[in-house]
């Protein structure tokens, strides 16, 4: 194998796409998928690829010392593709430790085994992929530049703000060949329904509320995953050593127009009158330190390393509307509780 790719996080939402397109796109690679399959990690996500004679699954904390060690030595790794993280803000809001741990020292522990493991330094690559909430908030207009000054607001963006910094520490102090790039709000298959759009779907089919906060006047930049996970492939092979690279999908919109869309969307393949769904829409208290607006200018990854969202946002939502309702099985099974006993049954 020319590469041994360990890419954390795999089985997530984000992961099980750069896993996927790695393992497909380059045979010559051996991928090798960590996760430690918490209730967003899902080996369903890639059951069409767990056949592939360079595809591997170990099941493992990045926080357990010993096992990323038998994995480094046990594959040989080459490079690292880190995605694992707890990423859902609500979650960080009421249990800010468990972000931490997973994203702040679980990176360490991860740039240290790297940094153990890998005697010559310059034929390895640690590609960190963390997010546009550790800018905080536009709320003047402009948008995010690979230079803008980090100011955190929620626990969940404190804590990728800080594994970036030790990742560009790692850089400057061990002489680790890194590389950085922060995403929008990405969506499309397989994103565990505790986010905007799958809550969305996975609610109006129900004929649940949809609980909007505050007014819905807050503004996200939407990424199609699988645009996202191209992305990654180019950084990866491409990118600048060292460098930030910015990925976004030039595609802001309000919350309460995302879900007046979905609406719209749901009643037309479901066959319901116009403006049903939209009855269940419930406007609740705001988050906490709820950020007014995010948007990224993503010319830098466009002008160097030619990447574009391939996808409007318009085709995008109707995609995965249409990949929501033709696997009921999948969504089922993640919203109905079984899923963690499954999995220990199954893959412990």
């Amino acid at each position: 194998m020319e590469k041994s790719i360990l890419i954390t996080g795999g089985a997530g939402f984000i992961g099980s796409h750069v896993v996927r397109l790695f393992v497909k796109k380059y045979p010559n690679y051996r991928i090798v998928n960590l996760d430690c399959l918490t209730y967003a990690g899902n080996l369903e996500n890639l059951k069409d690829i767990e056949g592939e004679k360079n595809y591997v699954f170990a099941k493992a904390d990045i926080n357990n010392e010993e096992l990323l060690k038998e994995v480094f030595n046990d594959y040989q790794i080459t490079d690292v593709i880190h995605l694992a993280a707890e990423s859902h803000v609500d979650r960080s809001i009421t249990d800010p430790l468990a972000f931490v741990k997973t994203n702040v020292m679980g990176t360490v522990n991860l740039l240290n085994t790297a940094k153990n493991f890998w005697k010559d330094r310059e034929n390895h690559l640690f590609y960190h992929v963390s997010t546009d909430e550790v800018y905080g908030s536009l709320d003047d207009g402009g948008y995010f530049l690979e230079t803008t000054p980090y100011d955190p607001q929620s626990p969940y963006s404190s804590s990728k703000a800080a594994s970036d910094h030790f990742v560009r520490a790692y850089a400057n102090t061990y002489g680790l060949r890194t590389v950085i790039s922060n995403c929008s709000n990405n969506y499309g298959p397989n994103q565990f329904p505790e986010k905007l759009i799958p809550l969305c779907i996975h609610n109006i089919k129900q004929n649940k509320p949809l609980p909007v906060y505050g007014k819905g006047e807050n503004i996200r930049d939407w990424l199609f995953v699988v645009d996202h996970a191209r992305a990654i492939d180019l950084v990866f092979h491409e990118g600048k050593t060292n460098e930030t690279y910015n990925i976004g999908g030039f595609n802001e919109w309000k919350n309460i127009d995302i879900v007046k869309l979905l609406c719209e969307i749901m009643d037309r393949k479901l066959g319901r009158d116009k403006g049903a769904s939209a009855q269940l829409i419930t406007f609740v208290k705001d988050r906490a330190g709820h950020d007014q607006r995010y948007a990224i200018d993503a010319d830098k990854i466009n002008k160097e390393l030619g990447w574009k969202p391939s996808l409007t946002f318009e085709v995008g939502i109707e995609e995965t509307v249409d990949w929501y309702l033709e696997n009921e099985k999948w969504l089922d099974s993640v919203t109905s509780g079984d899923y963690q006993k499954y999995y220990q049954e199954h893959y412990s």
